[in-house]
């Protein structure tokens, strides 16, 4: 029902309605600074990577067909965000070419997580993106193997791989920090 929902809203937003645009934005704003925090945009940034993958939505809309439209703004968010990643290196490595990059603060000061769901969320931030994208979206948004192969722009087999790479080294890093891993929580 939503994604027939979401499909109505396209069309009128596709034919000027301005209405419509906005209830689309409204309906996955949350989603999409949740996706983007997830995935490692820092807190300073996230209000703008936000406004541009709306902008982006708004530039681009005629090019979403078919699926589900979550999936492409899914796609589209990811885009943002490693376009930010880029900027924000690009920006480090001027100024200061000898500081590594730390993970990003995590979401916790805005949410009251437990102190086992803040260390996970720690860990997470620390994989390579190439597993961090998956599992956060597997895990955390409920994205089917299908949706995320379509958001990633891969084979099905390389996001089951990546995400059971992602979690051995999650399982690897929560193991070593002294904290015991449950197969359940994964």
């Amino acid at each position: 029902m939503c994604e027939l929902n979401d499909r109505m809203l396209v069309q009128k937003a596709l034919s000027g309605d301005e209405e419509a645009f906005k209830q689309l934005i409204a309906t996955y704003q949350t989603t999409v600074e949740r996706f983007a925090r997830q995935i490692g945009v820092r807190e300073e940034d996230l209000q703008d990577v936000t406004q541009e993958v709306f902008i982006k939505m708004y530039r681009f809309l005629h090019k979403y067909s078919r699926g589900k439209f979550s999936t492409w703004l899914y796609s589209v968010t990811h885009n943002v965000a490693k376009d930010s990643f880029r900027k924000l290196n690009r920006e480090k490595s001027k100024v200061l070419k000898t500081i590594q990059a730390q993970p990003s603060v995590f979401y916790e000061e805005n949410l009251d997580l437990s102190e086992d769901a803040a260390i996970l969320h720690k860990a997470i931030q620390c994989l390579d993106e190439k597993y961090r994208v998956p599992i956060v979206l597997f895990y955390f948004h409920e994205a089917s193997i299908k949706d995320i192969s379509a958001i990633l722009a891969m084979r099905e087999a390389t996001v089951k791989t990546r995400l059971k790479r992602g979690k051995d080294q999650l399982k690897a890093s929560l193991e070593e920090g002294g904290y015991e891993y449950e197969s359940r929580a994964f």
